[in-house]
Protein backbone atom coordinates (compact mmCIF):
# COMPACT_ATOMS: atom_id res chain seq x y z
CA UNK A 1 0.00 0.00 0.00
CA UNK A 2 1.49 3.53 -1.28
CA UNK A 3 0.57 6.85 -0.92
CA UNK A 4 -2.36 8.94 -2.61
CA UNK A 5 -1.71 9.27 -6.14
CA UNK A 6 -2.29 12.49 -8.04
CA UNK A 7 -5.42 11.38 -9.73
CA UNK A 8 -7.10 9.62 -6.76
CA UNK A 9 -10.36 10.45 -6.07
CA UNK A 10 -10.40 13.03 -3.00
CA UNK A 11 -11.49 11.20 0.15
CA UNK A 12 -15.13 10.77 1.63
CA UNK A 13 -13.34 11.10 4.95
CA UNK A 14 -11.03 13.20 7.06
CA UNK A 15 -10.76 10.55 9.42
CA UNK A 16 -11.85 7.16 9.68
CA UNK A 17 -12.51 5.48 12.91
CA UNK A 18 -12.75 2.09 13.42
CA UNK A 19 -13.92 0.87 16.76
CA UNK A 20 -13.38 -3.49 17.45
CA UNK A 21 -17.20 -4.73 17.96
CA UNK A 22 -15.76 -8.18 17.92
CA UNK A 23 -17.22 -10.69 20.75
CA UNK A 24 -15.08 -14.12 21.50
CA UNK A 25 -17.04 -16.41 23.30
CA UNK A 26 -17.47 -16.13 27.47
CA UNK A 27 -14.10 -16.98 28.73
CA UNK A 28 -11.43 -16.90 25.84
CA UNK A 29 -8.07 -15.89 27.03
CA UNK A 30 -7.63 -12.92 25.06
CA UNK A 31 -11.13 -11.56 26.21
CA UNK A 32 -12.76 -9.16 23.34
CA UNK A 33 -13.36 -5.70 23.19
CA UNK A 34 -17.24 -6.00 22.74
CA UNK A 35 -17.48 -8.16 26.09
CA UNK A 36 -15.74 -4.53 27.59
CA UNK A 37 -18.26 -2.51 26.29
CA UNK A 38 -16.99 -1.23 22.97
CA UNK A 39 -20.28 -1.04 20.96
CA UNK A 40 -21.43 1.37 23.63
CA UNK A 41 -18.59 3.27 23.15
CA UNK A 42 -18.74 3.64 19.49
CA UNK A 43 -22.41 4.46 19.55
CA UNK A 44 -21.64 7.26 22.15
CA UNK A 45 -18.71 8.19 19.88
CA UNK A 46 -20.89 8.58 16.49
CA UNK A 47 -23.50 10.57 18.83
CA UNK A 48 -20.39 12.89 19.93
CA UNK A 49 -18.55 13.13 17.06
CA UNK A 50 -22.29 14.54 15.60
CA UNK A 51 -22.67 16.81 18.21
CA UNK A 52 -19.36 18.15 17.89
CA UNK A 53 -20.27 19.02 14.57
CA UNK A 54 -17.52 16.97 12.72
CA UNK A 55 -18.93 16.35 9.75
CA UNK A 56 -15.94 14.96 7.72
CA UNK A 57 -15.41 12.11 10.37
CA UNK A 58 -17.00 8.11 10.10
CA UNK A 59 -16.68 6.16 13.04
CA UNK A 60 -17.90 2.62 11.95
CA UNK A 61 -17.65 -0.92 13.94
CA UNK A 62 -14.60 -3.38 12.94
CA UNK A 63 -14.42 -6.72 13.39
CA UNK A 64 -10.92 -8.31 15.26
CA UNK A 65 -8.06 -5.87 15.11
CA UNK A 66 -6.46 -8.09 17.07
CA UNK A 67 -5.34 -6.44 20.01
CA UNK A 68 -8.38 -7.38 21.99
CA UNK A 69 -6.34 -8.31 24.98
CA UNK A 70 -5.52 -4.56 25.18
CA UNK A 71 -9.35 -3.26 23.90
CA UNK A 72 -11.44 -1.87 23.74
CA UNK A 73 -9.68 -0.25 21.13
CA UNK A 74 -10.20 1.76 17.54
CA UNK A 75 -7.99 2.43 14.94
CA UNK A 76 -7.85 5.66 13.15
CA UNK A 77 -6.75 5.63 9.41
CA UNK A 78 -5.59 7.80 7.56
CA UNK A 79 -2.93 7.80 10.25
CA UNK A 80 -3.16 3.90 11.86
CA UNK A 81 -3.07 5.54 14.85
CA UNK A 82 -4.17 2.74 17.88
CA UNK A 83 -6.26 4.17 20.91
CA UNK A 84 -7.77 2.14 23.55
CA UNK A 85 -11.02 3.63 24.69
CA UNK A 86 -12.36 2.68 27.88
CA UNK A 87 -15.15 5.03 29.05
CA UNK A 88 -16.85 7.41 27.52
CA UNK A 89 -13.86 10.37 28.64
CA UNK A 90 -11.31 8.49 26.90
CA UNK A 91 -13.81 8.40 23.81
CA UNK A 92 -14.05 12.57 24.33
CA UNK A 93 -10.39 13.04 24.71
CA UNK A 94 -9.92 10.99 20.93
CA UNK A 95 -12.67 12.96 19.48
CA UNK A 96 -11.12 16.53 21.09
CA UNK A 97 -7.31 16.06 20.45
CA UNK A 98 -6.86 13.84 17.71
CA UNK A 99 -9.95 14.37 15.21
CA UNK A 100 -10.64 18.19 15.93
CA UNK A 101 -7.54 19.50 17.07
CA UNK A 102 -5.29 17.37 14.79
CA UNK A 103 -3.05 15.90 17.83
CA UNK A 104 -2.77 13.04 19.90
CA UNK A 105 -3.60 11.18 23.23
CA UNK A 106 -0.48 9.77 24.41
CA UNK A 107 -2.18 8.03 27.87
CA UNK A 108 -4.49 6.48 25.31
CA UNK A 109 -2.55 4.52 22.50
CA UNK A 110 -1.88 1.65 22.63
CA UNK A 111 1.42 -0.08 23.87
CA UNK A 112 4.33 0.45 21.36
CA UNK A 113 4.59 -3.39 21.93
CA UNK A 114 1.45 -4.36 20.23
CA UNK A 115 2.56 -2.01 16.93
CA UNK A 116 3.08 -3.28 13.56
CA UNK A 117 2.95 -6.86 14.53
CA UNK A 118 0.40 -9.25 14.77
CA UNK A 119 -1.10 -10.67 18.09
CA UNK A 120 -2.42 -13.83 16.62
Amino acid sequence: MGERQADDPPPYYTAHVFVCCNRRPDGHPKGSCAARGSEKLRDYMKVRAKEMGLRSVRVNSAGCLDRCEHGPCLVIYPEGVWYRIDTPAAVDKVLERHIRDGGRVPELLLPPETRGQSLA
